[in-house]
């Protein structure tokens, strides 16, 4: 009887180890199973806001408010959270002389997370500079935020948006950057600001020096005044992946 206890109390402490390895290699295999979902997003956006000599402080808080509640609206959280990951990756530059990484890769994939970005926006203490550096803001995109997306993205998104164009005499031209850009696939789309001296003829120049890539487009914003709506329409439509009739992106004359 002893004998048969110790083969009983065998097989059994094999079958409680053999179960136990199952579960750790189900948990091991969910935690994989997780960790590569958290790899990959829909979207990686990078917001580019023009904040030289031009941008007063009244211009600048308009920038840093529309950007803000376009993040927490809830047609531009439904795109987010209806994309086959539900989730972006959203990061913001501001750019002037030089530009800035002033908000680093910060995934949304819920409410709560765009209202944490969206407070993140508010805060940013006013930046300044003189010139519309166009060029090196594109140069310094592609080089240092890009390059460092922390995710597997579905598209990759830098959304330009100013009122003026280069100034700067760079020693690459715009559209040179701009084309490296979307040969490595990346989509440049453009958000011109139509006020001061060079609202006539400043939509084209985006057209024809900063939209680029897939399903690239330029969407202008009828002045500082209007840049909320501009950057709320186009959220949506950068993160849907869609684009605007010609008509559509003009907006309200």
């Amino acid at each position: 009887m002893r004998k048969q206890n110790v083969r009983g109390g065998t097989w059994s402490g094999i079958a409680l180890a053999i179960v136990t390895l199952a579960g750790m290699a189900g948990l091991s295999g969910l935690r994989a199973q997780f960790a590569d979902a958290e790899s990959y997003v829909d979207t990686a956006l990078v917001v580019s806001v023009d904040v030289s000599n031009s941008v007063d402080a009244h211009r600048y808080k308009l920038q840093m408010e529309g950007i803000a509640t376009a993040l927490e609206d809830p047609e531009v959280l439904k795109a987010i959270l209806n994309g086959p990951n539900a989730s972006i990756l959203f990061s913001m530059v501001t750019w002037a002389d030089r530009p800035r990484q002033v908000i680093g890769w910060e995934r949304i994939s819920s409410p709560a997370e765009a209202a944490v970005v969206a407070n993140k926006v508010r805060r940013l203490p006013r930046q300044t500079g003189e010139f519309t550096c166009v060029s090196s803001m594109l140069r310094s995109i592609s080089d240092k935020v890009v390059s460092q997306i922390p995710a597997k993205p579905f598209r990759t998104i830098v959304d330009v948006s100013g009122d003026g164009q280069e100034n700067c005499n760079p020693d690459e031209e715009p559209a040179a950057v701009r084309d490296e850009l979307a040969a490595s696939g990346v989509t440049v789309n453009g958000l011109p600001i139509l006020e001061g001296d060079e609202s006539d003829t400043l939509e084209q120049w985006y057209r024809e020096n900063v939209m680029a890539g897939p399903g690239s487009f330029v969407l202008p914003a009828n002045g500082f005044d209007d840049f909320g709506r501009a950057i709320r329409q186009k959220f949506i439509m950068e993160i849907s992946g869609g684009a605007p009739a010609y008509k559509e992106a003009a907006g309200p004359k």
